[in-house]
């Protein structure tokens, strides 16, 4: 049914008024008027929300723009040049949102702002600059970068912002899809598991309450639930203690600590996309590598052992 569907989609779904999108039916929220003021409050939400997501010193002032290009600029160390980077692309973000707030309190004072004013121009070119220094920036919890958060203050920007709000719908879709990639990989992994078991109603409601949490925003009221019960969740995964024979081997004590750190990284990464509502290809990618890895090395080899067995009875 989901093939007749077309993107953009709006429906009640479950009694909540939702926008279907690759394959997800997402909560609806109607974007705000077309105006330089509504762009100021979500530039600056998105600005705010990229810092809490990324590495912690980058929050350079605006002001000290001219201090961190030449600092920058100065570094010859490849590693200390690459946080400069970030640092820099802090400022710059920083410098546009100023730029663009002082815009918009002229506009509220009766002073018309055309799109090709020289300000609008400068805010642009600061908000490009700062996205192409994105690469430079890590996520919080040290895994990737998440070049997406860097773009979207200057999408916001340059484009209308229903269709910003059209393309969080579709990476919102595409975090959502991940969830499922990453629950579907840990419930394979575990399969035929002695140490850990009945992982599929704790998967289950892992990667449904974080498809929930991932649509809804802060402001809705429904946060007091959707929150709790995410939280929740990714709680029980991370507290799951894989079970070992009163005198484990090594062997086992090996499998009980990988496994361990499996199911705690992958509720620590669904976590981390989630609150920034963006996926992670690599380090879903490395995790799904540790997966395959995990199941090559301690499941798969007893499963043939006792399937040896019991072909031999």
């Amino acid at each position: 049914m989901s093939d007749t569907i077309e993107n953009g989609t709006i429906a009640e779904v479950q009694g909540r008024r939702c926008v279907y999108y690759d394959g997800y039916w997402i909560k609806y929220y109607e974007p705000p008027p077309e105006t330089l003021a509504a762009k100021k409050a979500l530039i600056e939400a998105l600005t705010r929300r990229l810092f809490n997501h990324v590495e912690h010193g980058i929050n350079i002032p605006g002001i000290r723009l001219a201090e961190a290009r030449a600092a920058y600029e100065a570094e010859t160390n490849p590693e200390r040049k690459r946080v400069n980077g970030a640092m820099l692309a802090g400022a710059l973000f920083n410098r546009a949102t100023t730029i663009f707030t002082k815009l918009v309190e002229l506009q509220a004072d009766g002073v018309e702002i055309e799109p090709d004013d020289a300000l609008m121009r400068e805010c642009g070119d600061y908000l490009l600059e700062a996205l192409d220094l994105g690469h430079m920036v890590r996520h919080r919890g040290g895994d990737e970068g998440i070049d997406e958060l860097w773009g979207e203050p200057f999408k916001a920007f340059s484009q209308p912002i229903a269709a910003f709000y059209e393309s969080r719908y579709l990476k919102i879709a595409m975090t959502m899809r991940e969830i499922d990639r990453i629950t579907a990989t840990i419930t394979t992994t575990f399969e035929g598991s002695t140490q850990v078991s009945d992982l599929a109603p704790l998967l289950a409601e892992l990667g449904e309450s974080a498809k929930r949490k991932c649509e809804i925003l802060r402001t809705d009221p429904a946060i007091f639930q959707v929150w709790p019960a995410f939280v929740v969740a990714g709680d029980r995964m991370r507290n799951i203690q894989p079970r070992v024979s009163p005198a484990p081997s090594p062997a086992e004590i090996h499998e009980a600590q990988e496994g361990a750190r499996i199911l705690k990284s992958s509720a620590a990464l669904v976590c981390h996309m989630v609150r920034a509502r963006t996926p992670m290809p690599k380090s879903c990618r490395e995790l799904i590598d540790t997966c395959h890895r995990f199941r090559r090395t301690f499941i798969e080899p007893k499963l043939k052992q006792a399937q040896a067995g019991q072909d031999k009875g």
